[in-house]
């Protein structure tokens, strides 16, 4: 990116901007039937955030993990996207950042494919989609387009914005506590996405301020 003066917001997917879990259960479910591998399905929910193989790696035999994931996204579109709602406040977030002049962006670990096919279902219009990075690799792409804030729901979230030298904007929507995300070291935690208008705003006064 040439320039980096222009406000850049950097989301995260699952758990911040969309609630995954009722199609990440079928899709899994999906995966279970057809390898007859048994996969808690409602276990896997709860912990959503990092890198796929890593819930698969608690199923299958190491070898397979490879193998499954590639299945498991072959399988997600069927699945998985039309189960999946918004976020409380998640468009209104990504407005906010607009009506501000900037740039709002998504930063996942998922498969960005099926990210893209997430937000085009939800109508959730963001100015770039970026996948496949967790936690402090999430720092490149923050990094690449500038961004000063990153917002997220787990603890792999706040590292990747303090690796990329971004404030730490945290939800408590996602599998992490507050206590957790202040203790890996966010800047701010909000309890759902409603709240991040009126704290942009305050933010945006202030940088405006300084």
């Amino acid at each position: 990116m040439s320039s980096h003066s222009a406000l850049t917001v950097g989301f995260d997917l699952d758990m911040t901007l969309i609630d995954s879990r009722p199609g990440i259960k079928v899709a899994f479910e999906a995966l279970s039937a057809r390898t007859g591998t048994y996969v808690d399905s409602d276990l896997a929910i709860t912990r959503l955030g990092p890198p796929l193989e890593q819930e698969l790696a608690h199923w299958f035999l190491d070898e397979r993990v490879e193998e499954m994931g590639e299945l498991y996204r072959e399988l997600y579109p069927e699945y998985a996207i039309a189960p999946t709602q918004a976020m409380k406040g998640a468009r209104e977030a990504i407005e906010a950042v607009r009506r501000a002049g900037g740039r709002a962006i998504v930063v996942t670990a998922k498969h960005e494919p099926n990210a893209k096919l997430h937000l085009s279902h939800l109508g959730i219009e963001a100015d770039a989609v970026i996948g496949w990075l967790w936690a402090e690799a999430k720092a490149e792409a923050l990094r690449e387009y500038g961004a000063t804030v990153y917002v997220g729901d787990h603890t792999g979230d706040v590292r990747g914005a303090r690796t990329a030298g971004a404030l730490s904007v945290a939800v408590a929507t996602g599998p992490c506590a507050v206590d957790e995300l202040l203790t890996a070291g966010a800047d701010v935690v909000l309890d759902d996405l409603t709240a991040f208008p009126a704290w942009l705003s305050g933010y945006i006064g202030d940088r405006t301020a300084g």
